[in-house]
């Protein structure tokens, strides 16, 4: 009987570590797009929500007869670095004008459990036109429509919208294109993770700009942090106090070191630091990390999880699947050789000297901006993952970036097919959760 009990609770540590695990890639999952996974994730739910608060902060909803998880990640410092994505090919990140039809068409259909494309779009057209701070909506003019259907495609992702009849697609190029939806009302307001909502700051339109980043912050704060003032001299107030700055410490610590490539110690605040430098926080952090199922790196410079099944892996890195990420890759090595960094020329002619080296490579580059160009999405790619860093006018490598070694790089094939590269010490190191 001992023998078996111990075999169920090995059972249920490796199914919880691997739910967890798939979540962090996966905030958003549906039974329709992962009915292994979400079968996983709803026969675990409990000892999920408590792992997920305890350790992050972030709150775990489980809707069984809905078919969805929705794992709330609240950032530490929210930034662009993970954008929203159109689906056609290229995967170009949303504009500003596709974020903003986004918000509209979102906030129409929370009264709408079925429409039309047709109709969504003029409740759209007369939502924008009511507001004077947004510009209207033209659905006659085909760049319009092309981001409304990359809007309604990122939404038919989450599952919010389920295609009855038609296709998205068709609506690019015909404005009478004839598609049904079924909605989602529940799902979509599961979808902000912001924990105030943006309606309550209530802000005029004219101040947004000069105050963004004091809005930004007040969406994410959390008020189980707030503390008591300075003048309160009550013990019981100033134990809470103290309980509330150590939670705000474990969760600030360890949501970025499961939420981040890498977790640098020059990016914590000096708490932080103390707090994970302290016994207690490294017991915590060592004990979540294996609860996880992922195998800890700590070095001088900082820390790092490898996920040895990768299924926590959402954005790859090393990866040849696009020109950008080979170049990233490839333009490791002189910003390596370079501890002071390079300068946008030196890096725009590292780009070049690519396109020379492989000559039928890279085809959308080919121009005489394309190095420069080439170099600046090549550095994106190094920002996102943690391998490199603006230094003023200069960009320079971080300690993670050295972990990478360039073993192999065969040229174009006739067919002018991309160079094949492989790097050796790589593994899973630049994988984001």
């Amino acid at each position: 009987m001992s023998t078996l009990a111990n075999q169920l609770a090995s059972a249920e540590r490796e199914e919880v570590a691997r739910a967890i695990r798939l979540l962090l890639a996966r905030p958003l999952l549906t039974e329709a797009a992962d009915p292994t996974g979400f079968d996983l994730v709803r026969r675990r739910r409990d000892p999920l929500a408590r792992w997920f608060d305890y350790t992050c902060g972030w709150n775990l909803v489980v809707e069984p007869r809905r078919g969805y998880a929705r794992l709330t990640k609240v950032r530490v410092n929210p930034d662009g670095s993970r954008p929203a994505r159109r689906a056609r090919s290229g995967r170009a990140p949303f504009d500003r004008r596709r974020y903003v039809l986004l918000c509209v068409t979102a906030a129409e259909l929370l009264s709408m459990p079925m429409t039309t494309i047709g109709m969504l779009a003029d409740r759209v057209v007369q939502a924008m036109a009511a507001d004077r701070v947004l510009a209207g909506f033209d659905p006659v003019r085909r760049p319009e429509r092309m981001a409304f259907v990359d809007v309604l495609k990122l939404l038919e992702s989450y599952d919010v919208l389920r295609v009855v009849d038609g296709t998205t697609e068709t609506y690019v190029d015909s404005v009478e294109a004839k598609v049904l939806y079924r909605v989602d009302n529940t799902l979509l307001m599961r979808l902000p993770a912001a924990p105030v909502g943006a309606s309550r700051l209530a802000v005029p339109p004219e101040e947004v700009p000069a105050r963004f980043e004091e809005l930004l912050a007040d969406l994410v704060r959390e008020r189980r942090y707030g503390g008591a003032s300075a003048d309160d001299t009550h013990a019981e107030t100033a134990a809470t106090t103290d309980a509330q700055r150590n939670l705000r410490l474990r969760h600030s610590v360890l949501r970025r070191l499961f939420d981040d490539p890498v977790l640098y110690r020059t990016d914590l605040a000096d708490d932080e630091l103390a707090y994970v430098t302290s016994l207690t926080g490294r017991q915590i952090l060592r004990r979540s990390v294996e609860q996880a199922g992922f195998l800890l790196e700590e070095r001088a410079e900082g820390f790092l999880l490898v996920d040895p099944d990768a299924i926590a892996t959402d954005v790859r890195f090393p990866d040849d699947t696009s020109t950008a990420r080979v170049a990233a890759l490839l333009l490791l090595a002189p910003l390596c050789a370079t501890p002071a960094g390079l300068l946008p020329e030196q890096l725009a002619e590292a780009g070049a000297e690519l396109l020379r080296r492989f000559p039928g490579w890279a085809k959308a580059y080919q121009s005489e901006e394309g190095p420069a160009r080439l170099a600046d999405d090549a550095v994106r790619i190094l920002l996102d993952v943690g391998l490199a860093a603006r230094a003023r006018d200069r960009v320079v490598a971080r300690p993670a970036a050295y972990r990478y070694r360039l073993t192999e790089t065969t040229g174009p094939a006739p067919k002018n097919d991309p160079p094949a590269v492989t790097a050796a010490g790589s593994a899973g190191e630049g994988d984001k959760q």
